[in-house]
């Protein structure tokens, strides 16, 4: 079986992430405006969870170059275990160490924008890499 580069995806998946953050850093600075400093702090920790999550989730798949298939694939599935994982412990630990100062629309509400970036930049991004290399890889 032949080994599979993905250098596209990576790109794909770490513009996700950019996208990610810029959002969380859109809707802190709203909050601040509109509903102050607590807010602002809830939706920024809201946002770098998923952040974090997803950071963690393309750390894992993408470190390596080049894999054969069922290594890329059991990495998908460590990467997302370990997305799970982190988005837990993250929930956890900001829960349980700043729960007087959480507003939780603002936390959750985050949270839930990062997530939704998947949902609004990946099948875009894709159908720009299907068309800019549907092509070339045939010849590779």
């Amino acid at each position: 079986m032949a080994a599979v580069e993905l250098p596209g995806l990576r790109r794909v998946a770490y513009g996700v992430v950019l996208a990610q953050a810029v959002l969380t850093a859109v809707l802190a600075v709203l909050c601040l405006v509109l509903w102050g400093a607590h807010a602002a702090l809830s939706a920024a920790l809201g946002g770098g969870i998923g952040l974090a999550a997803s950071l963690v989730l393309n750390l894992i798949v993408f470190r390596k170059g080049a894999r054969e298939m069922a290594e890329l694939i059991r990495a998908f599935y460590v990467g997302e275990a370990a997305k799970f994982g982190v988005t837990v412990v993250l929930f956890v630990v900001v829960l349980a160490t700043m729960k007087k100062m959480l507003v939780p629309g603002a936390l959750f509400g985050a949270f839930v924008a990062a997530f939704l970036v998947h949902w609004l930049v990946l099948p875009r991004a894709m159908r720009r890499l299907d068309g800019g290399q549907g092509g070339g890889q045939a010849g590779r």
